[in-house]
C-alpha cells in the first residue's frame, strides 16, 4: 500500500505516538459519513467486547493475527505467551505495531501469504476482506495452504440484513420469494457486500470492497469449499463469534 493513501495506517502512528487523533472518516455510496474512533483501536484485554476475548481465549498454537492494525489482539496473545504473527497490508500500522513491540509483524497480504497457523484470527470483521461472495472460493483455497491439519479460523462478522428492514418493499413480479443470494446467476446481489473509502486529515485512501456475512450464508459458502461452521459466540448488534474447521 502506497503511504500516501494509508489512512488508518496515519490514524493509527499518530494516535500511538501523540495519544491524539483526529477524525478517521468512513465513506460509503449507501450510508451516511462514520468514524472510527482511533482510540479504540488500541483498547486493551478487559476493554474490548465479549465476542473478541472470547477469540483470544481459544486461539492455541502457532497463531495469525490478519488485519492486525494497531496490533492490540496480537499484543495481548503475545503476552500470554503464545507465538503470534501479525499482518497488515497498512505499512504505517506495521511500523506501530513493531514500535509497540510485537516480536513477528509482516507488512502481508492474506491471500499471498505462506506459511502454516494452527489458529487464524479475522477479528473486527476481519473476513471483511473477502470482499465478495464471489471471492468466497478463492479465500478457502487459500485457507487450504495457510491453515495446519486440526486448525482453526476464529472469525466475527455480522448481518447487516436489519439495516434495510425499513425501506420500501420492491414491487412484487413472478420471481419473488426466491432467495436471491443463491440462485446462481453471475449478477447476484448480496445485501452485505459495501464498498468503502476512509480519510484521515488529508490522507485519502483507494475504495475498497468489503462484506458482512451472516452466519448461514457463511456456514453454506464454507460447506461449499470443504470446511464447517460453529457459532461460538453473538453479540448484542447481530454480530456473531464463528470457528470455522475443514471437514472430517
Amino acid at each position: 500500500m502506497n503511504r500516501k493513501k494509508d489512512p488508518m495506517g496515519r490514524a493509527i502512528a499518530e494516535y500511538y505516538k501523540t495519544r491524539k487523533a483526529g477524525k478517521l472518516r468512513v465513506f460509503s455510496p449507501m450510508f451516511d459519513e462514520d468514524e472510527i474512533p482511533v482510540e479504540t483501536l488500541f483498547r486493551s484485554f478487559e476493554d474490548m467486547p465479549g465476542i473478541e476475548r472470547k477469540a483470544l481465549d481459544m486461539a492455541r498454537g502457532k497463531v495469525l493475527d490478519v488485519g492486525a492494525g494497531s496490533g492490540c489482539h496480537s499484543l495481548v496473545l503475545q503476552q500470554w505467551g503464545l507465538d503470534v504473527t501479525a499482518i497488515d497490508i497498512s505499512p504505517l500500522s506495521v511500523e506501530t505495531m513493531r514500535q509497540r513491540g510485537l516480536k513477528n509483524v509482516l507488512e502481508q497480504d492474506f491471500f499471498t501469504l505462506e506459511g502454516r497457523f494452527d489458529t487464524i484470527l479475522m477479528l473486527m470483521n476481519g473476513i471483511g476482506i473477502v470482499g465478495t461472495l464471489e471471492r468466497m472460493p478463492e479465500f478457502f483455497h487459500q485457507l487450504d495452504k495457510v491453515l495446519s491439519p486440526g486448525g482453526q479460523l476464529l472469525c466475527d462478522s455480522s448481518d447487516i440484513s436489519y439495516v434495510f428492514e425499513d425501506e420500501e418493499p420492491e414491487e412484487e413480479d413472478e420471481t419473488s420469494g426466491m432467495d436471491e443470494t443463491f440462485d446462481g446467476s453471475e449478477d447476484t446481489y448480496y445485501y452485505g457486500e459495501l464498498s468503502f473509502r476512509m480519510r484521515y486529515k488529508d490522507t485519502i485512501g483507494d475504495p475498497f470492497p468489503w462484506i458482512y456475512i451472516d452466519a448461514d450464508t457463511l456456514r453454506r459458502k464454507a460447506e461449499e469449499n470443504g470446511y464447517q461452521v460453529e457459532v461460538v459466540a453473538e453479540g448484542e448488534h447481530y454480530d456473531y463469534l464463528a470457528r470455522i474447521t475443514r471437514k472430517k
